[in-house]
């Protein structure tokens, strides 16, 4: 039986070689039963699998112990060795979560701090803008919530806007969140994020990158992380998202892999609520309450009865605030047209809306308007 280490330090070092990819390793895997016979076989019998530059560079490592390559997996091992809350988790181990290893792509490796028994619970990925309006902070906040406290692990990507308002939403209700990370395990992006991944840790949760340590925010990471973050979870909700959004791309990615998509739907002047849209003309399923999800999803789980109550603003509004609230509606609204509606000027209009603003009536999203629901 091959040593687990010796099967670490080669599978860290095959995961190097150029051009192989997920889908190869879990080809390879599955014909030579383990990272390390894959290491020590013969070019003749990888050759179906690797391209011969590949090869040639195998079996470069093979006859140099001092190559460079080897004593940066060294630092690594050691780096783990230091760090005992990071656990390695290999491609076709007991330990690998269940509804990822069955995604055509499932990374050979991931690295996971943190509980890895949150990875084998039924998780709900939440994903969306990181721009989102008022309505679409509190949706993912709330759907966060009733779902995490029925059960439920909340898998995000740990991004500004939805992605933060998923995560808070299930601590909120004491429930676990799964944060899958574009970086190395080592780091966390954006950087004002390393409370809340603080707190997703302390309360049972686990953050999850399938990158080497010291990767950094590449924007080619974000597509693959996706794929994780959609993998690991029973079905994917769209809290919010624009047409081109990495949001639509994880939802893609929910499709391929057979699972469950859902969209919440908004404002038809709303762009940010168009990415929903166009998953729901495409199949997506319609959700208006975290319990739409129970219903598609409950044979996951026993959930508990809960009510969403919609955060509200605590201000006594005065006559001529509560005109501007009824005369802004519900959809986001420029200052020009709030000017024709209410027939004040630009000027006066303005420190009116800061001071909405200020009180947490309302929130700016670019040149747009809108309450706080």
């Amino acid at each position: 039986m091959n040593d687990p280490s010796d099967c670490l330090v080669s599978l860290l070092t095959l995961l190097r070689l150029p051009g192989l990819g997920a889908s190869t390793y879990a080809d390879l895997h599955q014909h030579f039963g383990s990272a390390a016979a894959i290491y020590s076989a013969g070019a003749a019998q990888l050759r179906p699998w690797l391209e011969p530059s590949s090869l040639q560079l195998l079996q470069t490592l093979r006859d140099d112990p001092q190559h460079e390559w080897h004593s940066a997996v060294a630092a690594e091992m050691e780096w783990l060795a230091a760090h005992p809350d990071v656990s390695v988790v290999a491609w076709g181990s007991d330990d690998y979560p269940h509804l990822l290893a069955q995604v055509a792509s499932a990374p050979a490796l991931l690295y996971v701090r943190g509980a890895l028994a949150a990875l084998e619970l039924p998780q709900l990925a939440i994903v969306g803008s990181r721009n989102p309006s008022a309505g679409g902070r509190n949706n993912a906040h709330e759907f966060a919530r009733y779902l995490a406290g029925g059960g439920f692990a909340i898998t995000s990507g740990l991004a500004l806007g939805v992605d933060a308002c998923a995560h808070r939403g299930a601590l909120d209700a004491g429930g676990v969140t799964v944060g899958v990370l574009g970086t190395g395990i080592d780091r966390v992006y954006p950087a004002r994020h390393r409370d809340l991944a603080a707190e997703i840790l302390d309360n049972g949760g686990a953050l999850v990158s399938e990158f080497p340590l010291g990767t950094g925010s590449v924007a080619s990471n974000f597509p693959r992380r996706n794929r994780i973050i959609s993998g690991l979870s029973l079905g994917t909700l769209v809290a919010e998202a624009a047409v081109k959004s990495g949001s639509l791309i994880t939802a893609r990615y929910a499709l391929e892999q057979e699972r469950e998509v859902f969209a919440i739907p908004g404002s038809i002047h709303n762009p940010m609520a168009k990415g929903c849209h166009a998953l729901i003309k495409r199949g997506a399923k319609l959700v208006e309450s975290a319990s739409d999800i129970v219903e598609e999803l409950g044979g996951a789980l026993a959930f508990k009865s809960q009510q969403i109550t919609p955060s509200s603003p605590a201000k006594t509004l005065n006559a001529g605030d509560q005109r501007l609230l009824d005369l802004m509606g519900y959809d986001p609204v420029s200052l020009d047209t709030l000017c024709q509606r209410s027939g004040i000027d630009a000027g006066t209009l303005a420190a009116q809306l800061m001071d909405l603003e200020l009180d947490g009536c309302i929130t700016q999203n670019g040149s747009y308007f809108c309450r706080a629901q």
